[in-house]
């Protein structure tokens, strides 16, 4: 982990990096100001907060971080956390409601620095992919309803889909005509330039990457086009709910003033949005470094993150992490170093204090368009189909975290689909897979007797372990063993091949010793085979190998060789 990891672009810094990194900033920032408008406003917040969360953080990414296209600010699954968690402490609106939301954001910003310093990099593998792209799925589900109530025009509230479903059909009759026409027009003008424009743009004779650059703006064009109808057609008279004044100029560097209480009430929200968020920002790093045979450290990330996340409490912003379409924007422009995020950084603050008049006559409608469109990217309802063909655990897993954040909201969903994650896993390592095998005809290999034709000794069993022995699956252990040898009178010598066995705790220790015991008692001689090094220095350190009725055999043919009956035929499975 370094200081500072940015001085290694500085010192390499070229005239090629300067103009690829420009172009990059400039597109980025295009596809920012809509985006950090709307963000806010998914978070219930404030939109000049949306742009405040947009500058600092950048550069203290910029700084700190170890990817040189991350880009971080505001996306839609951290902010829906931040309103659910905000939401429950303070009304929405209200000066304690931005102040709990700022509170969030040090709060986070401290988790993540701590964690960094820690080095607790190592918690991203804690979170299956699984359980990640059910929560994002089932997250972007809630947000696109969520947003259906600026969509109509009405005052719909909710944080699951329950709740939110109800309020939007109570509260319909109420609908604004203007504001529906509106939103479904700019939704489905970003829908079509999604996938449209750029084709269309390159029939024109635009040069493909041009093209490409030109439709990823599309959320400007429509913010144009609707502030002029807004205007013209004077929505604000009509009823059509404007984003309204927003402060022009630079956000002042302070922390509020926020006590004990605030921390307390956000503390498992804070941990979980950071959680995710490192999750969700190291999972595009490692993607788009690779693309360039970099890499990322995840303590890095961690250090950096936080920095970002304080940066944006003190500059009055909200949780931060980094995105995944503005970051594939930065790379897909051409950006080479973080210098892309400060020019970013630079090109937000200058429209804070250029354009925030503009924002006025903004309709919210258009900002949940196009948050509507930016998370049907993050819908991936086939990961179902997938984990049930692969894994019925898996599938498990994705199920109940995507069940649970629908109907008990996004902090109770990311807890159980944690919580599933871990109980499937330590549920599977209890019961350890274990298989009786055989020697494949003509090789010294041994496979399981039900998948393959393999020859076994009569008098013999021979039993491959696939789990390291600890003391949850010992006792499991022990009466597989026994049922195994119950159901052979004839049985003169048992085999434990443990290729797999990287420890044996005391517990699991104790357990084999008891086998070997009441395994002599019938005659019936204990034998291990392919025992790992490390595995057998803990036995040597024991009296187990004294105590063993049979022996430790280097392969697993060689036990077999040695214990099996000359006299008698094998048996062909």
């Amino acid at each position: 982990m370094k200081l500072f990891p940015a001085l290694e672009w500085v010192r390499t810094y070229s005239r090629l990096d300067l103009s690829s990194d420009l172009l990059a900033a400039v597109i980025v920032t295009i596809m920012l100001i809509p985006q950090s408008l709307a963000y806010a406003l998914l978070a219930g917040l404030p939109a000049e907060m949306g742009l405040y969360a947009s500058i600092l953080p950048l550069i203290a990414y910029a700084l700190l971080g170890s990817s040189r296209t991350l880009s971080v600010g505001p996306v839609a699954v951290v902010s829906l956390m931040t309103a659910s968690a905000v939401g429950k402490i303070a009304t929405e609106g209200s000066v304690g409601y931005g102040t709990a939301a700022i509170a969030m954001a040090l709060l986070s910003g401290m988790m993540l620095l701590g964690m960094g310093i820690a080095r607790f990099g190592f918690l991203a593998n804690f979170l299956s992919h699984p359980v990640v792209s059910g929560f994002i799925t089932a997250s972007g589900i809630i947000i696109a309803i969520s947003q259906l109530r600026h969509i109509l025009g009405v005052a719909a509230e909710g944080d699951n889909l329950l709740t939110l479903v109800s309020s939007l059909w109570l509260h319909l009759p109420a609908l604004n005509t203007l504001t529906l026409i509106t939103g479904i027009a700019a939704t489905v003008f970003l829908l079509w330039v999604r996938s449209g424009l750029s084709p269309l743009l390159q029939r024109l004779g635009m040069p493909q990457f041009a093209a490409s650059l030109v439709a990823k703006a599309g959320p400007v064009f429509v913010i144009v086009a609707t502030i002029a109808a807004s205007v013209l057609l004077d929505y604000e008279a009509r009823g059509v709910a404007l984003v309204g004044e927003v402060p022009r100029g630079l956000p002042t560097f302070a922390l509020p003033d926020f006590g004990l209480e605030i921390w307390s009430e956000l503390a498992v929200s804070a941990l979980l949005i950071s959680i995710i968020g490192f999750v969700e920002s190291v999972s595009v790093g490692k993607t788009l470094a690779a693309k360039r045979r970099q890499r990322i450290e995840p303590n890095q990330e961690l250090v950096a993150l936080g920095a970002a996340n304080i940066a944006s409490a003190i500059s009055g912003g909200f949780p931060v992490t980094g995105g995944f379409s503005r970051s594939v924007v930065n790379f897909d422009a051409g950006a080479r170093t973080q210098a892309a995020s400060i020019y970013a950084a630079i090109g937000i603050a200058i429209a804070a204090l250029a354009l925030t008049p503009v924002l006025y006559f903004l309709p919210k409608a258009t900002l949940a368009a196009t948050i509507i469109v930016a998370v049907t990217s993050l819908i991936d309802v086939a990961i179902l189909r997938r984990a049930w063909h692969y894994s019925r655990s898996d599938f498990t897993a994705v199920a109940i975290t995507i069940t649970a954040t629908l109907l008990l909201g996004v902090e109770l969903g990311v807890l159980s689909g944690i919580l599933a994650s871990i109980g499937l896993h330590l549920h599977k390592s209890t019961q350890p897979h274990m298989a009786v095998v055989g020697g494949v005809p003509g090789t010294e290999h041994f496979r399981n007797v039900e998948r393959l034709d393999v020859v076994t000794q009569p008098g013999i069993i021979s039993i491959r372990i696939d789990e390291s022995l600890y003391f949850a699956n010992a006792s499991y252990l022990e009466t597989c063993i026994y049922n195994f040898v119950a159901q052979r009178p004839e049985l003169k010598h048992v085999i434990l091949m443990c290729p797999a066995v990287n420890t044996i705790d005391l517990s699991a220790l104790e357990v084999l010793e008891a086998i070997n015991h009441r395994l002599a008692e019938q005659g019936i001689t204990l034998n291990l085979s392919e025992v790992k090094g490390i595995v057998m220095d803990g036995l040597r350190r024991s009296d187990f190998l004294q105590q063993l009725s049979g022996k430790v055999f280097l392969t697993q043919h060689q036990a077999v060789q040695a214990l099996k009956p000359d006299e008698i035929e094998p048996y062909i499975i």
